[in-house]
């Protein structure tokens, strides 16, 4: 039988071992590049030398840490990087205005690293109303493998220093209101709010 203590410590030591998981997780992620909470967090439990089975953190422990690095080791580089991103992304969502486009992912909750993609949903009727009008701007894109099954398309385009995913979903699903993995509202902004996030930061 296991004594109350020996419990205690054993979850100590999972609270020890999730922790320090969370940290390596957010220093991949933001030097590394790595954009996916569970690639980050397995690849940190593997770097630990950790076994599969450990417990990992919830993405929202991971989040903390990551801001908390950022803040420490790339404040003034990161906060510019940001507000150029989301400059970048005004642009486009004025652009595609038509398609009702919201801001959403890291761009918009500041933890963009180096290495992070811009994020902008789509609202339409289809996809290849969007490609049309892309191929009539004279803009590249490709596909790229939506990451849920709601999403219609996503299409990519390379700018100058970054990735502008355009996430198209059907119009019936702009009212629904998506959420994270780990089940926490997923934010989103639309055009008409990006010049006060600009002045704000």
């Amino acid at each position: 039988m296991t004594r109350p203590d020996s419990k205690q410590k054993n979850r100590q030591q999972v609270e020890r071992q999730q922790h320090l998981i969370a940290s390596a997780a957010a220093r991949l992620m933001a030097e590394d590049g790595i954009t996916d909470y569970v690639q980050a967090k397995r690849k940190a439990a593997q770097g630990l030398g950790l076994p599969e089975n450990t417990r990992l953190p919830d993405n929202a422990e991971v989040e903390a840490e990551l801001r908390s690095y950022q803040r420490l080791f790339q404040d003034e580089a990161q906060r510019q990087r940001i507000d150029h991103l989301r400059k970048v992304a005004r642009e486009i969502m004025s652009l595609i205005q038509r398609f009702n486009p919201y801001l959403t992912g890291s761009v918009l909750d500041g933890t963009a690293g180096r290495h992070s993609e811009i994020d902008i949903q789509l609202f339409t009727d289809s996809a290849k109303d969007v490609e049309i009008f892309l191929l009539n701007q004279r803009i590249d894109y490709e596909h790229s493998t939506p990451r849920t099954d709601r999403a219609e398309a996503v299409l990519t385009l390379q700018g100058d220093d970054s990735v502008i995913n355009l996430i198209v979903y059907p119009r019936n699903q702009e009212r629904v209101v998506f959420k994270t993995r780990d089940g926490r509202i997923r934010q989103r902004l639309r055009l008409e709010a990006m010049d006060s996030l600009l002045t704000t930061g």
